[in-house]
């Protein structure tokens, strides 16, 4: 199994695709792991290394001690391409994952190539809703929120006609460390690019589901707007649109990674 070891716990990472081909990173959502990139992996391991790997307290990844920052997360980032060699790299980030890109876009960027910021916000919820996530939780475990999830991440139409790629998702979220879970939500909480967006100079393409409650496409056209060279596209999808969207997510990467 590979893994990176960090001063503060290990990353899991898979790196797949021809050697000596450019790098894509992908970057997983809160409450998923590096599965759920499944549907795009092999159209980009056809042109690219694709560096998957599992945020810190999700999947095969350690569960360090909580709360965590978007900071130490784009830092988790910056040590696997110290780890295996990386120089540059194009980095494509889903919610969670949005914010570690726009951290690493704003911070390292003479680490990227390009940006692809999915799903995500300059700021996402707030403080009041992500503290009372977290104490529920603290005191329940994550199966309370498994309906709520769903509800979130897909709409009713994939999930009455995609049932078994809904479950596929649901159940890594179940099994998905509630401690590392916590600890991503207090990252999410604190984060707040708002301002600091703006210092993005490398090419971004922000991707945002017309169905999507949770990061909607006006906060894409925020990012679009503030970032200097962003373009925006929507997807009919809710929150996970790599996966309710996969045929048009996964062409919209290639097109620009490629071009």
């Amino acid at each position: 199994m590979p893994l990176l070891s960090t001063p503060t716990g290990d990353l899991y990472y898979a790196l797949s695709g021809p050697a000596g081909a450019p790098v894509v990173v992908l970057s997983n959502s809160l409450g998923t792991n590096h599965t759920m990139w499944d549907a795009q992996l092999l159209a980009l391991a056809a042109h690219f290394q694709v560096l998957c790997y599992d945020t810190r307290g999700h999947g095969r990844s350690s569960v360090s001690p909580g709360p965590y920052s978007v900071a130490q997360l784009g830092q988790d980032v910056l040590a696997l391409l110290d780890g295996l060699g990386i120089r540059q790299a194009h980095f494509c980030g889903l919610s969670l994952g949005g914010l570690t890109g726009q951290w690493l876009g704003i911070h390292a960027p003479e680490r990227l190539h390009k940006l692809v910021l999915s799903n995500t916000a300059a700021k996402i919820g707030t403080a009041e809703t992500w503290n009372a996530r977290i104490a529920q939780v603290e005191a329940e475990g994550l199966g309370g929120l498994v309906d709520a999830t769903a509800g979130r991440w897909f709409t009713p139409k994939f999930r009455q006609s995609q049932p078994a790629a809904v479950q596929r998702v649901l159940s890594c979220f179940s099994a998905t460390s509630a401690a590392g879970y916590v600890a991503c939500c207090a990252a999410v909480r604190d984060a707040d690019f708002w301002q600091a967006v703006r210092r993005i100079s490398v090419p971004t393409y922000v991707l945002a589901g017309t169905h999507d409650c949770v990061t909607t496409v006006a906060d894409g056209e925020f990012l679009e707007t503030h970032i200097p060279h962003a373009h925006l596209l929507p997807l009919p999808a809710a929150h996970l649109a790599n996966v309710e969207a996969a045929p048009m997510f996964t062409g919209a990467l290639l097109r620009f990674f490629l071009h």
